[in-house]
Order: C-alpha cells, then structure tokens, then sequence
C-alpha cells in the first residue's frame, strides 16, 4: 500500500497540474496540494489565530488563500515574508508583506512586533528549502508559536521522501533534527489522513 502511495505521491508532484501558473487561488498561482490546503483551513478554523508568519510568498497565492480563511472566521492577520518576492502581488487588508530573508533579524523584529502577549500565533516556514536555512528558521521562530498552535514546515517530501532523491538534506532532515532537542512540539499524525501530503510530518503541535 504505501508503495502505491508513495508512486501516486510522485505522480501527482511531477504531473502538468503542479506546473508554475496552472493552480491558482482567486486567480493568483499557488504551489501547494489541495489536500494540504483543506488541512490548512482545518487547522485555521481549529486554532483560531490571531497572527500568520508565512516564511516565503512567492506569488503570494498561499497568503492569499490563507486570508480567504480568516476573513471566513473573522479574525487574524497575514505576515509574508520573502527575500525576493514576485511582482504583482495579492493584495488584501489583512495581508502585508516584507522584503528580507526570513532567517534575518530583521523580518523575527518584524514578527515579534506585530505579535501581543494575548495573541495566538502560527508560523509556515515554505522558503529556502535546505536544510540548513530551514534548521535556523526553526530555531529562530518557533519560540513566536503558542501552545495548541502549529509550526508547518512546508515540502518536507523532497530527498526522496518521496520525491526529488537528489536534492539533499532539506525539510525533512532539518524536523528530525529539531525534535531531537525541541519537545515542545509534536508531529501530528492526524494530518497524514489523506495518505498524501506534500508536508509529511511537517505539521509541528505545540504541546507545552
């Protein structure tokens, strides 16, 4: 069975559909699986928060699509981060952005000042997908994640896990190294119930 997963994973991840421009939310590209996004609004309308710190915008389709959802709950800001975004981005009024590298002290000041000691918080780190870059961001911004909330680390399949075997060390490796010192952050497996997810064990709990 997970052979046959793992084979529909890869077609799926190499098909047309997943080409740059051929997804699109409300008309903006978004590179991202629809069974992860149903996850998403799963997880937004469950945690409720008040702030969203994307690491990585792109063409900013997934902070728009995560936008859509808060304004369907009625709550909740939008912080995208980007070294270099793309032109002609979304725009939405709970949506802001800032040129920098995520891993820099600038875009964590940013972060930290648009957070409230009563404010619940969620943080997609979806940029450079080394390991290295992705390890820094987990350590820099996962003290930002309340307790309950998630820490998502995006594209965790790639080095072979399924997909892209020649990559090297990225996502993956950076969230097994993490928890080797982190405990307070759990892998939730509830979020591998669709058999197929471009996060595998990227969806962080926050337990303590």
């Amino acid at each position: 069975m997970s052979d046959y997963i793992d084979q529909t994973h890869l077609q799926i991840y190499n098909s047309n559909v997943w080409a740059y421009g051929n997804s699109k939310w409300l008309g903006y590209p978004i590179l991202k699986y629809p069974c992860d996004l149903f996850l998403y609004q799963e997880i937004l309308h469950e945690v409720q928060p008040d702030i969203i710190i994307e690491c990585g915008t792109f063409n900013g389709g997934s902070a728009m699509f995560l936008c859509s959802i808060l304004e369907l709950i009625g709550k909740g800001k939008v912080l995208s981060i980007d070294i270099d975004p793309q032109p002609n981005l979304p725009t939405h009024e709970r949506l802001s952005y800032l040129k920098a590298s995520s891993t820099s002290m600038q875009a964590l000041k940013a972060a930290r000042e648009m957070i409230t000691l009563e404010d619940t918080v969620l943080v997609i780190l979806d940029s450079d997908h080394r390991k290295h870059h992705v390890l820094t961001e987990l350590n820099l911004y996962y003290p930002l994640v309340t307790k309950g909330s998630y820490l998502i680390v995006e594209d965790t399949n790639i080095n072979g896990h399924p997909v892209s075997p020649d990559f090297g060390p990225g996502p993956m490796e950076a969230v097994e190294d993490f928890l080797q010192s982190n405990t307070n952050f759990i892998i939730d497996e509830e979020k591998h119930k669709f058999l197929i997810t471009f996060n595998p064990k990227g969806y962080l709990k926050r337990i303590k």
